[in-house]
């Protein structure tokens, strides 16, 4: 009787039950950690890409008129590409003219938001097996930058 009682007492194979319990949990954190990864570098990428259109919108030889925002597509496609986002269906480029009031008068500034939905490698394969919604995020960004025209005078 003593010997059974001994052997259920016993602690060996406790770290193998330990650490069936912890893996899955460590992956998850891992696989985590890796997309966010991806996602940061991805904010990034766009942040700079909506940087450098609004950035050719405003010199004086181009254009920021929503009609013609050829050069500032053209621009953020060839940062986007650079990046190593070569498929221009994943995002979106707008581009706007917004005044922007300051103390010394109005400015007529160029605003281009670009919009990149990004895919979650590792996450999208652990909603796929439990039944998740998070396949994709959408990243954002807006960068707005004032023409380098002289300002128009505050009203009076």
């Amino acid at each position: 009787m003593t010997s059974h009682m001994r052997c259920w007492r016993s602690e060996r194979g406790s770290e193998l039950i330990e650490m069936a319990m912890v893996t899955p949990i460590l992956m998850l954190m891992l696989a985590g950690i890796f997309d966010f990864g991806f996602l940061f570098r991805s904010w990034e990428v766009v942040t700079n890409a909506a940087r450098e259109g609004a950035r050719v919108g405003v010199l004086p030889a181009y254009s920021c008129d929503a009609a013609t925002p050829d050069d500032i597509q053209s621009r953020v496609d060839a940062y986007m590409a650079a990046a190593g986002i070569d498929d221009a269906t994943s995002y979106e480029v707008t581009v706007d003219n917004v005044d922007v009031p300051t103390t010394a008068g109005t400015f007529t500034g160029c605003a281009v938001l670009v919009e990149l939905t990004q895919p979650l490698p590792s996450l999208s394969v652990i909603g796929d097996i439990f039944g998740g919604n998070f396949g994709t995020v959408a990243v954002a960004a807006a960068a707005v930058m004032r023409a380098e025209t002289q300002a128009a005078p505050p009203a009076p």
